[in-house]
């Protein structure tokens, strides 16, 4: 399956459980892959053919804006959904960090890896 992706999109965002966390937005850094067949769209050269990618990241970015969750693990369940409304998406790969969020950490954060099938029923 072929992939499109979206490389550390810095959003920010209220997450997290501690006081201190949720008193303000923080940096939120985002990866996603869209899996998808863009064999249609290598052809025809058509946007219509094509996981929108720029949709996706207004959409990320506007759903972290908007929302506050506790965890990582939920908003990164979140994204995934977002990301699966995009036509022609078939499985997404979504990557959630908070830097600085642990001392002498780079950053911290959680991968999923999620399909149509995983939010149905």
């Amino acid at each position: 399956m072929d992939q499109t992706f979206i490389k550390d999109l810095l959003c920010r965002g209220v997450i997290g459980i501690t006081d201190r966390e949720r008193a303000q937005p923080q940096d939120i850094l985002v990866n996603v892959i869209l899996f998808s067949d863009i064999t249609r769209a290598g052809q025809t050269d058509a946007l219509s053919d094509c996981a929108n990618y720029r949709t996706v990241a207004k959409n990320i970015l506007s759903h972290i804006e908007k929302t506050s969750r506790s965890t990582v693990e939920a908003l990164a369940t979140d994204l995934a959904r977002i990301c699966l409304d995009e036509p022609g998406v078939q499985k997404v790969r979504v990557r959630v960090e908070k830097p600085g969020a642990v001392r002498f950490a780079a950053s911290v954060g959680v991968e999923i890896e999620r399909s149509n099938k995983d939010f149905k029923g």
